[in-house]
């Protein structure tokens, strides 16, 4: 039964389906099934979606639907493993965001999903954020690493603006600061002293893990 549930819930991410990735998982947590079993389950499904994707056998609405699936299970397993007697690994603590007056989230809601399937406590601080909130969070949080998004050519330069107050807060030297969105590139962002950059999702998830030595 154990196998079958850990199969099903891989399938629902793999296939998009969200409502039926919360059913398994919540048969999983029905059937005692261990949460980090499940939360590998689900793992190795979007690494997969995402593999397929770099190599575009897939597009962006796939990888959002199985991005969306996956997000549909996570509460549940995370407060199965919140409330058993293992400890999940901690990778670091992210404060991520689009910057302000950019509305667009898809990328950064991707990133997200999967930094958390790799350990990462996230704090998602959506989107049209302004430069004091990320600066607040990420003193508040005490954050390893702060990710920031920029779609749109005229938002970009709020991601040096977040850079230069992390500076003048005293706290830049203790984060790292990664950058992403289509309105960015590696010239751009280390023009403006971004630790990192990366034009997909997997590749901000390794780039983060790089930037920690995680």
């Amino acid at each position: 039964m154990e196998n079958e549930i850990l199969e099903s819930l891989g399938k629902a991410v793999k296939t998009y389906d969200i409502d039926g990735a919360a059913d398994w998982a919540g048969k999983a947590i029905e059937e005692k099934v261990d949460p980090f079993r499940a939360l590998d389950a689900l793992t190795d499904a979007i690494r997969e979606v995402g593999e397929a994707f770099a190599r575009e056998e897939i597009f962006l609405p796939e990888l959002l639907g199985a991005a969306t699936a996956m997000e549909s299970a996570m509460p549940l397993i995370e407060a199965a493993i919140q409330a058993g007697p293992g400890e999940r690994k901690r990778t670091g603590t992210v404060v991520a965001g689009t910057v302000a007056g950019d509305i667009h989230s898809l990328g950064k809601s991707i990133l997200c999903t999967l930094l958390r399937t790799e350990g990462f406590e996230v704090i998602d601080l959506g989107i049209d954020v302004p430069v004091e909130s990320f600066v607040a969070t990420a003193r508040e949080q005490k954050a390893d690493i702060v990710v920031m998004s920029a779609l749109l050519t005229i938002t970009a330069m709020e991601q040096k603006n977040v850079i230069e107050a992390l500076k003048k807060e005293g706290i830049r030297d203790g984060i790292k600061v990664l950058v992403g969105g289509a309105a960015i590139s590696q010239q751009f962002a280390e023009s403006i002293g971004a630790d990192g950059y990366d034009a997909t999702a997997l590749g901000g998830v390794k780039l983060a893990k790089d930037l920690i030595g995680a």
